[in-house]
């Protein structure tokens, strides 16, 4: 656990398989949603003749996310297992920190799946379908901007997706908004933790009642907690550590022949960032049938990335939202090679063993000036190479306070990795 420099909650589960706060091989947090979607696949259609089977692939799962040098033939194996569920399922992933969770459960399902993960971010061409409040958080709007309009009219059953769910509020909030414009029978909530009290169980039952409906609870693991104390409210400042010389800086435009969408962003002061989003990132819905252009995409980025590798130890950097597919290319990227994201959530770092954050790096989000983000847990030569996946690009100035950062951190080199459906022009820079 973490002390969490909020007023509305004191503490946070800092996850060792999630791949947010902690660096972690990137199949670990891959094998985390994919466990998930096992279970659900348990829960909606597993029959006598193949329970065993898949009670295998669970117990395959659950030891490779105790032990991470097995997690990607659990993976494999679970990705080989071609799941399909009875029915269609939506899945919609809970920004910032679920959207990686919510992608890798989606995509064990090999047909009738769909998935969109919900954004903090303000796009001005687009309305959001759903709009909710986490009350706890720090950072309360979610909205969702779904491309198919269809996406939410159906019947079929929603899959909510969170890394953690404590009192379930989030949960309530947001399918009581979904059921008042996509009214439907079932529910599923997913998380890796579960910590609802009796209480707020009951307040499932209460929702089921209220509204004619089903809701699913599936968590990896369950159980109860109790916080005592009063939050933290001024962080550390710093990474800690001795600081190294700073690395050098080295952009490069991947082309990725992926598919862009032509909408812009605003930020908390009305600034437009005309660069154009991934079409399919998550944040606009996807169905099983992109998944394929998608592999395709992960597998161009990561041999051009493999190829500007020099060391032998590796982090592989998502910012904020933008978590699945750098967490994909870095698995794809060979041996020695760890992942994690940039975060907003603010989390007061201290040096001890029993802490799950032991050093913090703040600096302005290149999105949004107003915001604050953090890279957790890297300390200075950790790292040969660092590289930092954009999914769009942002202007220089904009971005150097955390190449800066990056720089005092990485003991060779940063690569600032802007994806990109056509080549720049001059291709690479420094």
């Amino acid at each position: 656990m973490a002390a969490r420099i909020n007023k509305k909650r004191s503490f946070l589960f800092v996850s060792k398989v999630l791949g947010k706060h902690i660096p972690v091989g990137p199949y670990t947090p891959l094998l985390s949603g994919a466990a998930l979607a096992l279970l659900l696949y348990l829960e909606m259609s597993a029959d006598d003749a193949d329970r065993e089977i898949m009670d295998k692939l669970m117990d395959q799962a659950v030891h490779g996310l105790i032990h991470p040098e097995f997690a990607e033939e659990a993976y494999r194996d679970l990705l080989a297992a071609r799941l399909e569920l009875p029915q269609p399922v939506l899945f919609i992933g809970f920004a910032e920190t679920a959207t990686a969770l919510g992608h890798s459960m989606y995509n064990m399902f090999a047909g009738g799946a769909s998935y969109i993960h919900t954004t903090r971010e303000d796009i001005p061409e687009l309305e959001s379908v759903v709009t909710f409040e986490e009350e706890h958080s720090h950072a309360v709007d979610h909205l969702c901007y779904a491309l198919n309009p269809e996406l939410l009219s159906g019947s079929e059953p929603i899959v909510l997706v969170d890394d953690e769910i404590t009192t379930g509020n989030t949960a309530i909030n947001t399918i009581r908004d979904i059921q008042s414009k996509f009214p439907r029978r079932e529910y599923v909530v997913a998380s890796l933790l579960d910590w609802r009290s009796a209480g707020n169980i009951q307040a499932y039952r209460d929702l089921e009642q209220e509204l004619g409906i089903r809701i699913t609870a599936l968590s990896l693991l369950q159980g109860s907690i109790e916080v005592k104390g009063t939050p933290l409210l001024n962080a550390e400042a710093g990474a800690g550590g001795e600081e190294s010389a700073a690395a050098e800086l080295v952009t490069t435009y991947v082309q990725d022949g992926l598919e862009r969408l032509q909408v812009t962003s605003a930020d908390s002061h009305g600034v437009i960032n005309p660069s154009p989003y991934l079409k399919y990132s998550g944040r606009f819905g996807l169905e099983s049938a992109d998944n394929k252009r998608l592999d395709e995409g992960v597998t161009r980025i990561a041999e051009q990335l493999r190829g500007l590798r020099e060391g032998t130890r590796t982090l592989v950097l998502g910012v904020g939202e933008f978590m699945y597919l750098p967490m994909r290319i870095a698995a794809e990227m060979g041996e020695g090679v760890a992942y994690q994201s940039s975060t907003r959530s603010p989390i007061y770092p201290q040096r001890r063993a029993d802490y799950g954050v032991h050093s913090a790096a703040a600096y302005p989000s290149a999105g949004d000036t107003e915001i604050t983000n953090f890279i957790y847990n890297v300390d200075p030569g950790q790292y040969d190479d660092i590289f930092v996946l954009l999914e769009r690009d942002v202007p220089r100035q904009r971005i150097e306070p955390m190449t800066d950062i990056l720089q005092r951190l990485a003991g060779n080199k940063v690569h600032l990795i802007v994806l990109a459906s056509e080549p720049e022009t001059g291709g690479s820079r420094t």
